[in-house]
């Protein structure tokens, strides 16, 4: 597999998915703990 290339599904855009999963999911814990509420009542969505 040619890792060259910067779209699809590649090592690169892989690891750099994760990555931004990790900040996302670190994201949605601090906010919850910070605010006491869930994400969606945080965001008045439910």
């Amino acid at each position: 597999m040619n890792n060259d290339n910067k779209f699809g599904f590649t090592s690169f855009a892989e690891v750099w998915n994760g990555r931004l999963a990790m900040i996302g999911f670190a994201a949605a814990l601090i906010i919850e703990l910070v605010s006491g509420q869930g994400l969606l009542h945080f965001w008045n969505l439910i």
